[in-house]
């Protein structure tokens, strides 16, 4: 399975959506530890893509899905 596919389930499957958001290592968890660089990556992928949004805080960088593109999102994960 795509790595991508698995992280936007993942943040879909906990409604992180817009104003909620997650650690990254906290996408990554339940992973096997060999795929976890990739995994990051994948990240950095759907933030380029815009399908992820990031946020600063004092505690870290945070992600959620992006409610603009939650239709495309959706397709996605159910496709």
């Amino acid at each position: 399975m795509d790595l991508k596919k698995i992280i936007l389930r993942k943040l879909y499957r906990h409604r992180i959506i817009g104003g909620k958001h997650t650690a990254i290592e906290n996408l990554t968890k339940s992973l096997p530890k060999h795929i976890v660089g990739d995994a990051k990556e994948a990240v950095d992928e759907l933030i380029k893509e815009r399908l992820i949004l990031t946020k600063s805080t004092s505690y870290g960088l945070q992600v959620s899905l992006n409610p603009e593109k939650i239709d495309e999102i959706s397709k996605i994960v159910e496709g």
